[in-house]
């Protein structure tokens, strides 16, 4: 019986032992670029050597590649419709050659967070997950900055934003909305808390680290909304860091316009309450953030489980 690849039209399916991959990779580079040039200049060859790969690559497979004219480099129908493909063949490769040299998926895991988040989420939670991977030496790096994980040692980075962080694996963990708390104190007593209008005469504790996020509510804004007038003389304290602003609440020191996740475990063990019910949700998330090359490592993979179910638990609790 003759080789389907022999019939009239049939397409020749190369095996893995006849893949051209020298010359597919010219063409990938000049296809990205649209110039021989800087094909070049990326493989360290040539302009004549990759002119020569790609022509010795459309003789292989007998079509045509690009359209050459005097002014541009112009890729033909066919060589467009192929070109995502090869971009993901090459991109798998380069994630397997990163894991092939990096160390063996050690027990070491190198994670990034803001240090409000570490302090009043993550942190707390942290012995749930050493119980079940006792092997494994979690690594924090507090910091509000981005993480780059082409100049950083880091495995995964949990960062509250938008979510849009180009060329990375990007996964929303939990959304966030914002009410205020306080101390259980100012909620009893002759002077306590129990409308809005009673904040006129407490202290204004401001977050100032969610002024980047136009859609998290400020004071001026949550006092407007319940119809509540301050005078100019209005007591204030103003922290850059969520769960400085929290620590005063704590205190005493007055009331602090919160965001639900970094409050919820002090809500939960009575360190803080919530003196009205009313809450803002912002358009703001968190997000677990990591290299392609990295998502599939196993400390990886584990670690965002847990994050996964942890984040799951929490806001399966009514505040």
């Amino acid at each position: 019986m003759a080789d389907d690849s022999t019939k009239p039209g049939a397409i020749r399916r190369l095996r893995r032992s006849q893949l051209p991959l020298n010359a597919l990779r010219a063409f990938e580079a000049a296809a990205r670029h649209l110039s021989f040039k800087k094909a070049a200049d990326e493989l360290a060859v040539t302009p004549a050597a990759v002119s020569q790969q790609i022509r010795s690559l459309e003789d292989y497979l007998g079509i045509q590649l690009f359209r050459r004219t005097s002014r541009a480099l112009i890729l033909t129908e066919r060589a467009q419709d192929s070109l995502e493909a090869l971009h993901q063949g090459f991109d798998l490769i380069e994630d397997a050659c990163s894991m092939l040299q990096s160390p063996v998926d050690d027990n070491i895991l190198k994670v990034s967070v803001s240090p409000s988040f570490a302090a009043k989420w993550l942190i707390p939670r942290l012995e749930r997950y050493y119980e079940e991977h006792a092997d494994v030496v979690v690594k924090i790096s507090a910091s509000n900055e981005l993480t780059d994980f082409s100049k950083e040692d880091t495995d995964l980075a949990i960062r509250y934003g938008p979510g849009h962080y180009p060329g990375l694996y990007v996964e929303e963990l939990m959304r966030e909305e914002v009410f205020p708390v306080c101390s259980p104190k100012l909620i009893t007593g002759e002077n306590a808390v129990k409308m809005p209008q009673d904040m006129a005469l407490l202290t204004l504790i401001h977050d100032d680290s969610s002024l980047d996020d136009e859609s998290n509510p400020t004071w001026p804004m949550w006092l407007k909304a319940a119809g509540v007038k301050v005078g100019d003389g209005q007591r204030a304290l103003h922290f850059n860091q969520t769960a400085l602003a929290i620590e005063a609440a704590i205190a005493g020191r007055g009331v602090a316009l919160a965001k639900r996740t970094l409050a919820e475990t002090d809500l939960k063990q009575g360190r803080l309450v919530r003196p009205f019910s009313e809450s803002h949700p912002v358009d703001f998330a968190y997000y677990m953030v990591c290299p392609d090359q990295k998502k599939n490592l196993i400390k990886v993979t584990s670690f965002m489980d847990w994050l996964r179910y942890e984040a799951c638990q929490s806001w399966a609790w009514e505040i």
